[in-house]
């Protein structure tokens, strides 16, 4: 999960869009890490078989999307595959995304990231982006044959997954045609992934001889894909971009998706309910449409009844960790003390789920506090700084956790591990900034 989390954005289906903190050599360079349940769902599907097929375990692999216009991919800091919301949002079809998914993979199962491995392996997520993104462009540059490696580690993985390799030439091609400027600026995935005439050979020649050539995307993973590709735009691109994209007369629910995501960004509300409200009457058992109706109408000030869609779509998907803690967040803000024991109880699901997101972590800690559990909230907080790497504001939780908790009570133990493995920094900095859950 990611790390350091400074401050909460809208991106559908989130409490968890992260900044990462600011300081005067860094601000405005450094992409953010968006989360959303149903995007994370959708690359899971995709992801799954060929971390399969490349012998590592899927729950091992983390993959994080960081918002960026930028077409630009890579591995760090052990198993994390980072993509841009730029590369996304420019694939046509599974496809050519999973070939990119397998490509890093031959990265990882290749051990290519070795000469870097020991610096950023005890990293979090943020300061592997730091490194990556603010320091040398050449910490990730691959050298040609580790890139002939990863390709042919890829194409082994996608035969052994039972799935065609067109969809890495037509990215290919696609890099080749935008190789020399991107935006004004040489384009970073060739930075990262040197591209020769010789790697489109490779692949075109795999792709005369594998018996999976011709084998199509599953129909359920093109409609996942274009939910995907609608979704991030309607929340990353301007209004005007949108209706070009998907103009009023394009009546599919993709079209209608993004629209009604970019008119709740725009503030016009009874717009996009009308189009979200269309999209749940023609797929009631859909929880991502529900839960973004909760979404539109808690960001509006109905958080009453934003608790009934978000309610719906945890019924709809009860493993969704993040649902779970987006009605956690609608809870809380409702300032109704009844519902705080019903919020700390789908926390408390959530941090067995994903127990290093800091930002659970941090709503519990509001949780607690609301409900007058001093002891408790100082605890939850201690464990949303050890996490964001925050070592004084987690020494400083913990310690007053231990003066308010149970002597020995399990809360009261894990204050004192924080004490004792989390080191005081002896310049008085801290590593990032204050946190916060926002609506």
């Amino acid at each position: 999960m990611p790390k350091r989390i400074i401050s909460l954005l809208s991106l559908a289906a989130l409490v968890a869009a992260v900044l990462f903190p600011p300081s005067p050599s860094r601000a405005g360079k450094l992409p953010s890490i968006i989360r959303d349940a149903e995007i994370e769902t959708t690359i899971r599907q995709y992801t799954t078989p060929i971390f399969k097929a490349a012998g590592l375990n899927a729950n091992a692999v983390h993959v994080y999307l960081l918002q960026s216009d930028e077409i630009n991919s890579f591995v760090a800091g052990g198993m994390n595959i980072f993509l841009y919301t730029g590369l996304l949002v420019r694939t046509q079809r599974p496809g050519q995304l999973i070939a990119v998914l397998a490509h890093e993979t031959g990265h990882i199962a290749g051990g290519h990231l070795a000469r870097i491995q020991q610096e950023l392996n005890n990293q979090n997520i943020v300061d592997i982006i730091s490194m990556v993104l603010v320091g040398p462009v050449s910490i990730l540059k691959y050298t040609r044959t580790m890139e002939a490696s990863a390709d042919a580690a890829a194409l082994t993985f996608l035969d052994r997954a039972h799935q065609s390799a067109r969809g890495m030439a037509e990215f290919l091609n696609l890099l080749k045609q935008q190789e020399q400027v991107l935006f004004g600026h040489l384009n970073p995935y060739l930075i990262n992934h040197p591209l020769t005439t010789d790697r489109i050979a490779t692949v075109q020649q795999h792709i005369a001889q594998s018996p999976y050539s011709d084998v199509p995307d599953p129909p359920a993973w093109v409609e996942e894909h274009k939910r995907m590709i609608a979704k991030l735009i309607g929340f990353l691109r301007p209004l005007p971009d949108v209706l070009q994209l998907y103009p009023e007369t394009d009546n599919s629910l993709y079209g209608r998706y993004a629209r009604a995501i970019a008119y709740f960004r725009v503030g016009e509300l009874q717009r996009s309910l009308a189009l979200i409200d269309g999209l749940i009457a023609e797929h009631p058992t859909d929880p991502y449409f529900e839960e973004q109706k909760g979404q539109i109408l808690f960001e509006n000030g109905h958080g009453a009844e934003a608790l009934v869609n978000y309610q719906k779509a945890l019924a709809l998907a009860p493993d969704q960790a993040l649902i779970r803690m987006e009605l956690a967040n609608v809870q809380i803000e409702q300032n109704d003390p009844s519902l705080l024991g019903p919020a700390i109880a789908e926390m408390k699901q959530v941090i067995l789920a994903e127990p290093h997101d800091a930002d659970a972590w941090r709503l519990l800690g509001i949780a607690y506090g609301r409900n007058d559990q001093i002891g408790l909230a100082s605890w939850a907080l201690a464990e949303s700084a050890a996490e964001a790497g925050r070592a004084k504001e987690a020494r400083d939780r913990a310690k007053q956790a231990l003066q308010q908790l149970p002597y020995g009570s399990p809360e009261w133990l894990r204050s004192q591990d924080i004490m004792d493995t989390i080191k005081p920094h002896h310049d008085g900095e801290d590593n990032g900034g204050g946190g916060g859950i926002s609506g």
